[in-house]
């Protein structure tokens, strides 16, 4: 049996929470058509904001490692929504860029997105949700990892 000390703390509750939410986004968008995992959506969210990115980039600012970037930059390609192209000046650089796809699958992403927002957040207040991101920017802050606003 967990110790009661362990389950009264975040860790159980975020680590639970994060499984859960990525398997509620897949099934949410495989419900209405889209087949996007939480992971998908991140990535193509970093390429809408800057298009063309460096491999390299995209690894540390999605914080993966680069065999499991390679994968999910592959996964992307064989979908139709990315396609990687050598630096002109660089011939060792990779960048990704979306396609005319991956940007119409964005533009269709985002009403499903606030849906799924809204749901997850129903029955919660302003208050609440301001109190959870300040305390889970506490926890990465005590980690020692920097977050986006």
């Amino acid at each position: 049996m967990m110790d009661a000390e362990i389950t009264k703390s975040l860790l159980p509750w975020i680590s639970k929470t994060s499984k859960l939410l990525g398997i509620y986004v897949a099934d949410f968008f495989k419900s209405r058509g889209m087949d996007l995992t939480r992971e998908q959506l991140i990535f193509l969210k970093f390429l809408m904001e800057k298009d063309g990115r460096m491999q390299n980039e995209l690894a540390v600012i999605t914080e993966r490692d680069k065999a499991s970037l390679t994968r999910l930059v592959s996964t992307l390609e064989r979908k139709g929504l990315v396609e990687r192209r050598t630096d002109e000046q660089d011939r060792r650089i990779n960048r990704i860029y979306l396609t005319e796809t991956g940007r119409q699958t964005m533009e269709e992403a985002v009403p499903v997105i606030r849906e799924i927002i809204e749901n997850v957040q129903k029955d919660i207040s302003e208050e609440e949700i301001k109190s959870a991101i300040e305390t889970i920017k506490k926890v990465q802050e005590n980690l020692g990892i920097e977050f986006e606003e």
